[in-house]
């Protein structure tokens, strides 16, 4: 336990750890306290000097400004004084130069009051003219009305249906040697099949024909007692396309003229009829150029494709001509393998026999040697050995020769 002297009686006494450490924070606490109380006094003293420094600075600035400012309105009153008779001129002369100005916009006004009222007068007069125009365009035109309503009444069904037939062929003609050069359009007159149409479209390249249309033209009097509508004759059309073979079919129609889905420009029907189109007059030379442009690049994907089947045709008989030959090959590779095998084989067998001859014959040479030393070595002594008879033949036939 730690020891505390008392500095008044000098005693020693011990405590423990819990009062040793209340003793300890009672003396920091107190230090503390005193310390933090001088510190504030003396940055509340440092506080009221620089306060005193700042308020005399001020008050020198203040009296700088002051004086500045005492000396600028002097210099502003010396050139106020000397510049009034200036702005008095200056005055006068702006007064005067602005009743000129008044003076000329008044008169530029009034110049266009008058013109605007020349205008209005003459945009009367103009009005009043294009009335008149526009009623004199408008009797014209009822006028053309009342005329072609009559020549209708007065045609027959076929006349009005050839009119339109011959507003097609002459709008065709005037493109013919420009835009279808080489193209054929004529009437349909082949009537084998109990119906024809009225104009066939044909066009070619290179001599393969590529686009071909069937066209049929019903004007408004072409109406019967059961066909009133463009629909009435859309069947038999197929029917004329598909007998001559054309690859597409339009009507060229002024019936329903009320019609805004027709008015509209080309109506694609072949959700009905595959490849039909049903359209207005004017857009007669429009859907050839379409379907023939189109055709046209459909020939060229036509080609196309066409060149890739034909390289895909040459890769493949030329892999089918290699699987061939690779196939015949084999076949005469296992041929002559198996005849060289056997060849081989009996060559074997012959050598094999070859060398049983050559032994024999060895063998035999052997035999003829020993016979030839048995011959070489033959003579009268052996053959009369152990034989008197022949020994004294011999003796005889020497003794006579």
């Amino acid at each position: 336990m730690p020891e505390i002297k008392c500095p008044h009686c000098g005693k020693t006494f011990t405590v423990d750890e819990s009062g040793y450490a209340a003793i300890v924070a009672q003396v920091r606490d107190g230090e503390f306290h005193k310390s933090l109380e001088e510190r504030l006094k003396q940055i509340e003293k440092e506080k009221a000097t620089e306060l005193e420094l700042v308020e005399s600075k001020a008050e020198r600035e203040k009296e700088q400004a002051v004086t500045n400012l005492t000396s600028q309105i002097n210099e502003l009153k010396a050139k106020l004084s000397s510049s009034e008779k200036d702005t008095t001129i200056a005055v006068n002369a702006a007064v005067q130069k602005s009743s000129e100005v008044l003076a000329a916009k008044d008169k530029q006004i009034m110049e266009l009051q008058n013109s605007l009222n020349v205008s209005e007068k003459d945009k009367e007069i103009e009005k009043e003219s294009l009335r008149n125009q526009f009623i004199a365009a408008l009797k014209e035109k009822d006028a053309e009305i009342a005329f072609y309503k009559d020549m209708k009444a007065k045609m027959s069904t076929k006349m009005v249906g050839e009119t339109l037939e011959q507003h097609c062929e002459i709008e065709f003609n005037r493109l013919r040697a420009t835009a279808f050069q080489g193209a054929y359009f004529e009437k349909d007159n082949d009537a084998k099949t109990g119906s024809k149409g009225d104009y066939i479209f044909r066009d070619s390249k290179d001599g393969t024909e590529y686009i071909s249309i069937m066209f049929e033209m019903k004007n408004e009097m072409d109406t019967t007692a059961t066909k009133h509508k463009n629909e009435d004759f859309l069947k038999e059309l197929d029917k004329d396309r598909r007998e001559k073979d054309c690859e597409y079919a339009v009507l060229v129609s002024m019936l329903e003229a009320d019609n805004e889905l027709y008015n509209g420009g080309i109506v694609d029907v072949s959700h009905k009829y595959e490849k039909m189109y049903v359209v207005r007059p004017q857009c007669f030379i429009p859907i050839i150029t379409l379907l023939r442009n189109a055709a046209l690049k459909s020939l060229e994907y036509k080609r196309q494709i066409a060149e890739y089947k034909q390289t895909n045709i040459d890769v493949s008989n030329f892999e089918s001509e290699m699987n061939s030959f690779k196939e015949k090959f084999g076949r005469d590779y296992s041929l002559a393998s198996t005849k060289f095998k056997k060849a081989i084989e009996e060559i074997d067998k012959t050598i094999e026999h070859l060398q049983k001859t050559k032994d024999a014959l060895i063998g035999s040479e052997d035999h003829l040697r020993l016979a030839n030393n048995k011959a070489q070595d033959l003579s009268i002594k052996r053959l009369t050995k152990n034989n008197p008879t022949m020994t004294k033949a011999f003796e005889d036939l020497k003794k006579q020769q």
